[in-house]
């Protein structure tokens, strides 16, 4: 069973009246240590406990992810070789439904992933690998892959990144998949014609991103609702919640914090910064 965070305080709690307890009493350091010694151990058995059953879970998430992945790369390779029109020409209605079943599985897949990560990373099996990282193309990449998708839905995109762009140790992976998350939630919410704008700023402390969308934003309990998994917070939506728990557990782990400036009917921006470390230097950038 696991521990909830209530029984955790709870549990904290009783401990530190214990202790207040016997230094009320008069007692010495002798007594307070022969306090202190069961209810640690205790703490150092729940703590096993729970990093236990977090490592069974990132197995379990593990086991899943692979089998779900495997057929789901089948269905996306068939419908390539459909697309290619290797079994024969394909009327319009059919291709139309063939780019549905590949950007679905697409989908389907990359939940997969984002579940597979937040597992290892709360099991503690997980640790990024930083390297030098130009932020600024990261993000002109990625914006780069999401046009296709922004094309489709008669939205624009634009992107501004400074002349030079201070070098940060980051992990490349990790943060275009942050990138991702926040240009794909902006891109599902944002209507046909909207514009979705990302802008790279060098700050005191490192770098900040902004990713900014014109779509129907959100009240205070919409935004209070945010980051919490399997809840979107957004009107009609109908994702899972997940991306944005990912994304705010990368950001983190390279020692950031993300932000949301958001109000209804006026668009939202999502931002996080990522700090700048020791060995960094400097990359020319464009606008």
């Amino acid at each position: 069973m696991a521990v909830t965070a209530s029984g955790t305080c709870a549990a904290a709690w009783a401990d530190f009246t214990a202790l207040a307890a016997v230094f009320a009493a008069g007692a010495g350091a002798t007594a307070a240590v022969a306090v202190l010694r069961p209810l640690l151990l205790g703490r150092q058995a729940e703590l096993t406990r729970l990093t236990e059953l977090a490592r069974r879970r990132a197995e379990q998430v593990t086991a899943l992810s692979h089998e779900l992945r495997t057929p789901l790369t089948m269905i996306r390779g068939s419908a390539e070789l459909l697309a290619e029109g290797t079994p024969g020409p394909l009327t319009e209605a059919q291709t139309r439904f063939l780019k549905v079943i590949d950007h679905q599985s697409a989908h389907v897949v990359g939940l997969c992933e984002s579940l597979l990560l937040q597992a290892k990373i709360e099991a503690g099996l997980f640790d990024p690998r930083l390297e030098r990282t130009d932020i600024s193309q990261l993000a002109r990449d990625t914006v780069s892959a999401m046009r296709p998708l922004c094309a489709q839905r008669d939205q624009r995109i634009s992107i501004d990144t400074p002349q030079v762009t201070p070098l940060i140790r980051a992990d490349p992976q990790l943060v275009t998949q942050a990138l991702t998350n926040l240009l794909s939630n902006a891109s599902r919410y944002t209507t046909a014609g909207g514009h979705i704008d990302v802008r790279v700023a060098v700050i005191d402390a490192g770098l900040c991103v902004y990713i900014t969308d014109d779509g129907a934003g959100m009240t205070r309990e919409q935004r209070g609702r945010l980051f919490q998994r399997f809840v979107t917070g957004r009107p009609l939506a109908d994702g899972t919640g997940i991306g944005l728990v990912i994304t705010k557990t990368i950001v983190e782990l390279h020692g950031g914090s993300i932000m949301v400036d958001t109000t209804s009917a006026r668009g939202t921006t999502m931002m996080f910064t990522l700090p700048r470390r020791s060995g960094t230097g400097t990359a020319g950038g464009h606008r």
